[in-house]
């Protein structure tokens, strides 16, 4: 498994389990869904003030499974860094990561406010390691 085909994969399937370092070490899940830009960048949109985005302007390591709708294989694994991208330089990639999962929006301006009234940001995500590399 290589980092075009994990980008493929998770191009397709938008589920997934995102997991960054609590201070001590531990890990922090959460459910997400992951998009592929048109620059080949994983993104998640998150909340600013999300525990998630927290850990990862402290430690910007992360890992992601992200899952087939029906949740059972197949399924791939990523690692690597994460960048916070903040408002307002967030917007258009916000606007690009719900057009990955989900298409246009109904009211474009209806959506870009509701972005900087949760305080969104948008995560990029760099694939440094890709998996799974065996199977048992």
């Amino acid at each position: 498994m290589d980092a075009e085909t994990a980008r493929e994969f998770a191009s397709q399937h938008h589920h997934a389990v995102f997991a960054t370092r609590r201070r001590d070490g531990s890990p922090q899940l959460s459910p997400v869904a992951v998009a592929v830009d048109p620059d080949g960048q994983l993104t998640v949109s998150s909340r600013e003030t999300a525990v998630k985005v927290r850990n990862l302007r402290r430690d910007p390591n992360y890992d992601l499974v992200v899952l087939t709708n029906s949740f059972f294989p197949p399924w791939i694994s990523i690692r690597g860094t994460a960048e916070v991208v903040a408002l307002p330089e967030a917007l258009p990639g916000l606007v690009q990561y719900y057009r990955d999962v989900s298409g246009e929006h109904s009211n474009w301006d209806e959506y870009r406010a509701a972005m900087v009234q949760e305080r969104r940001v948008l995560l990029r995500l760099s694939i440094d390691e890709v998996g799974p590399k065996v199977s048992g």
